[in-house]
């Protein structure tokens, strides 16, 4: 039997509807019919306003499930007058017609969170997609030649200029870029990976699934935690078609560990006329540790190394939307751009406009801090995210009483989406714990519920019995703190 809803923040509990008799029974007969429901002023501007197709079958809905209450007799004469029948379906309508994808408040302590959507768009690409979604716009027209144009060319030159590369096409995302290059360069071949870098990314996307569904064959050397040049050279045979490093941004070995660099493995592999692939996931075009960071290798640096083909994400430390962005010599990008399965996996005029203004932000690195928000997270000041819960903490705790005590405390967040996944970023937050310690399991549970329900939600993390609130994501605290006075009638459980 289910638990009777209770109150968050007072923790007061109420029958059950749907299983109380009620001491004042509607009948059935009392339920007006539809056609007479739908003639009532506030449904008839529902009608106007949606059209009668979505009202109807709403309002219909609604009174089956009224029925159905009244037949049990948990129905009560009040739910069954024309006001409230009329006030219930413009709530059940506006349910109805509302986007399952919402913004939230991410206070996690996660900056690029692969489930809350991975990094920020910056203004300067939503306004650029907006206007190219507003009208026609050049996706495959030359406009120098006019003729028909190639969709890469329109943030290729930016790749190249960024990354120093010699070609670049882009694809929906890194997943379908390593897919395809290997598709393209290495299909019904052997392809030759440390086992210690046959990573799983999120989703079950693992390295060695990806080679199966490319048509390449995988050959591991090494062992997980130590691998040597000669273990690339002894694996290499005339059905060798590519050597590939993967960069293990999700994990890392730690101890007695061996790992060949790219430099190593391009001359390796160039001696022998083979080309080095490598993998970079994240994919920063920056040096993070000039904005006081944990540093990640770059495209850039991959390409300098000997890198013939580098591929990475644009929805991660790029600071972009969701792309898979491939860089290197021109031979091989002409191979994959012109493999069958890229039409497949191309990039739609959507998030390419976003990715182009995005790119075009790192040409003023100077701003870029400030201009890319997930940078400007990344890098924001403790003193800053302090303050914020500071701001905070006070109209928090006063919602909150007296069933949760709320206290400032110093934090550890983390970049996130498989990025330098053993370093933290020092932050701030709130920590919610119930003032009852025998089921505070149950009432963390219940107020995360609860924020989750917020107009706006709010997403935290449960962690050592108490519910954390991390404001480094939290630019502006009123997106918080305006929504409190919501929670007080929350209840733990959804009503009818």
């Amino acid at each position: 039997m289910a638990r009777p809803p209770e109150s968050v923040v007072h923790g007061s509990q109420a029958p059950h509807p749907a299983s109380t008799p009620h001491p004042n029974p509607a009948q059935p007969q009392h339920l007006p019919a539809l056609d007479k429901l739908l003639r009532l002023p506030v449904v008839a501007a529902l009608v106007t306003e949606h059209g009668h197709s979505v009202v109807a079958d709403t309002a219909r809905a609604l009174l089956a499930e009224l029925r159905a209450q009244a037949l049990a007799g948990v129905l009560g004469a009040d739910a069954v007058v024309q006001e409230a029948i009329a006030g219930a379906l413009q709530q059940r309508l506006a349910a109805r017609l509302a986007p399952r994808m919402k913004p939230v408040l991410n206070l996690t302590g996660t900056v690029i969170h692969t489930n809350l959507g991975r990094a920020l768009l910056a203004p300067a690409a939503l306004a650029h997609v907006q206007a190219m979604m507003l009208g026609p716009n050049n996706l495959e027209y030359d406009l120098a030649t006019g003729s028909r144009g190639d969709r890469d060319s329109l943030v290729e030159g930016l790749l190249c200029e960024l990354t120093g590369a010699e070609a670049a096409t882009v694809v929906n995302n890194n997943a379908a870029a390593v897919l395809l290059t290997l598709a393209a360069l290495a299909r019904g071949r052997e392809v030759i990976v440390s086992r210690g870098e046959l990573v799983e990314i999120g989703g079950a996307f693992r390295m060695p699934d990806v080679m199966e569904s490319a048509g390449a064959r995988l050959v591991e050397v090494g062992t997980t935690n130590r691998t040597h040049p000669g273990d690339y050279e002894r694996a290499i045979t005339e059905r060798t078609a590519l050597l590939m490093k993967v960069h293990t941004s999700n994990y890392a070995v730690q101890g007695f560990t061996s790992a060949v660099d790219e430099a190593t493995l391009a001359g390796i592999a160039h001696a022998r006329g083979l080309p080095v692939a490598t993998d970079l996931g994240a994919g920063a075009l920056i040096d993070m540790a000039a904005y006081g960071l944990p540093r990640e290798p770059t495209p850039q640096e991959m390409l300098r190394a000997g890198c013939d083909v580098v591929s990475f994400s644009g929805d991660k430390l790029l600071g972009g939307p969701q792309a898979g962005l491939i860089v290197g010599r021109k031979e091989y990008v002409d191979r994959i751009r012109k493999f069958p399965m890229k039409r497949a996996l191309r990039m739609s005029k959507l998030p390419l406009a976003a990715l182009e203004a995005t790119l075009m932000l790192y040409q003023q690195p100077e701003h870029l801090a400030q201009a890319l928000p997930t940078l400007r997270l990344l890098t924001r000041p403790l003193a800053d995210i302090q303050a914020t819960a500071r701001q905070v903490l006070p109209p928090l705790a006063a919602a909150l009483a007296p069933r949760y005590a709320v206290t400032l405390v110093a934090l550890q967040g983390q970049i996130g989406s498989g990025s330098l996944p053993v370093e933290r970023l020092p932050s701030a937050g709130l920590a919610i714990a119930p003032t009852d310690a025998k089921r505070s399991g149950r009432a963390l549970d219940a107020l995360a519920a609860a924020l989750r329900r917020l107009p706006v939600p709010v997403i935290g993390r449960i962690a050592d019995d108490r519910l954390l609130l991390d404001c480094r994501c939290l630019e502006d605290a009123a997106a918080l703190t305006h929504q409190l006075a919501l929670l007080a009638p929350m209840k733990t459980s959804s009503q009818p």
